[in-house]
């Protein structure tokens, strides 16, 4: 069974196959390139289920690439060298659901340039496993950057007929996304830079490689430094206010899958770089730093759920729910403590699966109805009703009903930062986060009262209830919601 389990297989399947998409080889034919496509993302779902089955806390997988018998920067002590412990083989399994669920999603979706199409979203899923996989600093710095141009591509094309001021407002996200993103990757590779150098002067070892980092025997103020401008890095793409202002855009203006993929697994990655470096690599520094950075998550949660209230476009109201969720994600790293990681794991698959939901929910209003403004969307209820249920659920669960995943996580958020002994600026922090989170309720009834009750327009008396794609992936993400919200130990069992 071991020989079957390969890292590099499971990072590199995907981009294969976009290869494959992106050439000659593969006919230009819609029905052929999407079929294979979603062939692909299901056999990869159950590959990193296989893995996951398999998989022993105790003996995390491990795999290295060599070229002609060498490391890949040998003179540096740069190795193409992958890992898959609990956390990141989480992430991994997560991501591969989403990417699965959002080929679905796309059947509707993408109008044309269907193999440009897919071959970036293939390519967006081996960068964004490359990312939760890579034990070595630059490695992980690698796909970091190789994630901006499948992204770029995805938020900013035209894939399907729409006007030239909606393609215009795309391409403005799709760059917007990109220069946020790389200058924080600017600051990101100075603190690899130093991390790399100052371990090599002080510890004489030149590796990058994560577990060969020894932080104890680095400057002080040299740690602080480094922790910060990585902080800076992973919080543009958390995001963590005020470098968030590219994400409700990208939302906005990308399609349905495409969000779905922002806000289920993109975002993730900074919440789990700040886990892999700060966290794990650099624990002086990120406990010291910890208590002001749970401000900052507060801020997330608080600000943008007045921000969410205020919306009326169905995307961003979820856009900047998210942030507000990500900033319990941030929480729980602050408590710096067991409860506070699961807490935060368990809340970005609990987020994930809310927020796709979410978004395709507001993809078929879109599709059936060519509006998400909530002031003037009313009545959708009575000629979708299966929609309609399925966006009940959903909504619930984003709130925190007991039953549902998120209920889980939020509950062990606070009970970690409370339970931390680092600062009490941490615990106020806590106290004040959960009453805030009533708030998400408020924005989240705003938009299912205003979306789907009342009068139903005769604009809208003939729209079509969902199909069974729509049906699929509303169902998948509803299983899961309530699978790890009445059995979490799922999730959590792997992280003890």
């Amino acid at each position: 069974m071991d020989i079957l389990l390969s890292i590099p297989f499971l990072i590199f399947m995907p981009l294969v196959a976009s290869i494959l998409l992106i050439s000659p080889l593969f006919a230009n034919n819609e029905i052929v390139v999407r079929r294979f496509a979603k062939g692909v993302c299901v056999l990869h779902f159950l590959y990193s289920i296989l893995m996951l089955a398999c998989f022993d806390s105790a003996n995390p997988y491990v795999s290295e690439i060599h070229f002609f018998g060498l490391d890949w920067v040998q003179s540096l002590g740069v190795k193409f060298i992958f890992k898959l412990d609990s956390v990141s083989l989480i992430l991994s399994v997560l991501a591969s659901f989403v990417f699965m669920i959002a080929s679905l999603a796309s059947k509707f979706n993408i109008r044309k340039s269907h193999k440009f199409y897919y071959s970036m979203f293939l390519l967006l899923q081996s960068a964004i496993l490359g990312i939760f996989t890579s034990a070595d600093m630059f490695v992980f710095f690698l796909f970091w950057e190789l994630e901006l141009i499948p992204a770029y591509f995805l938020i900013g094309n035209n894939w399907k007929e729409t006007s030239d001021e909606e393609c215009k407002k795309a391409q403005n996200s799709a760059v917007k996304f990109v220069l946020f993103t790389f200058l924080g990757s600017m600051f990101m590779l100075l603190g690899i830079l130093l991390l790399h150098y100052y371990n090599y002067v002080s510890n004489g070892i030149l590796s990058a490689s994560f577990s060969d980092i020894v932080d104890t025997t680095i400057p002080v103020s040299i740690q602080y430094l480094i922790a910060v401008c990585l902080l800076i890095g992973f919080g543009v793409k958390l995001p963590i206010i005020p470098l968030h202002s590219w994400l409700p855009d990208a939302h906005t203006n990308a399609p349905t899958p495409v969000s779905m993929v922002l806000a289920g697994i993109l975002l993730k990655t900074g919440a789990y770089g700040i886990f892999r470096f700060n966290y794990e690599t650099l624990p002086d520094s990120f406990s010291f730093i910890a208590p002001v950075l749970a401000v900052f998550a507060l801020i997330n949660i608080i600000f943008t759920a007045f921000v969410a209230y205020a919306q009326t476009d169905i995307k961003r109201i979820v856009a900047y729910s998210s942030i507000s969720n990500m900033g319990l994600v941030l929480l729980g790293l602050c408590a710096f403590n067991k409860i506070g990681l699961c807490a935060s794991v368990f809340h970005m698959a609990a987020h994930a699966l809310v927020t796709c939901g979410l978004f395709m929910v507001a993809g078929i209003v879109y599709l059936r109805c060519k509006n998400r403004d909530i002031n003037t969307l009313q009545g959708i209820a009575a000629v979708m009703p299966r929609l309609f249920g399925f966006a009940v659920l959903i909504v619930l669960a984003s709130i925190g009903i007991p039953g549902f995943a998120p209920f889980i996580s939020e509950i062990l958020t606070v009970i970690g930062a409370m339970s931390s002994d680092l600062s009490d600026l941490l615990k106020m922090c806590a106290v004040f986060a959960l009453p805030v989170l009533i708030l998400s309720s408020c924005y989240m009834l705003k938009f299912l009262h205003n979306g789907f009750f009342g009068e139903t327009p005769e604009a809208y008396e003939k729209v079509n209830d969902i199909t069974v794609h729509e049906f699929l992936v509303l169902a998948s993400v509803l299983a899961g919601l309530v699978i790890f919200g009445i059995f979490p130990d799922t999730i959590l069992g792997l992280l003890k």
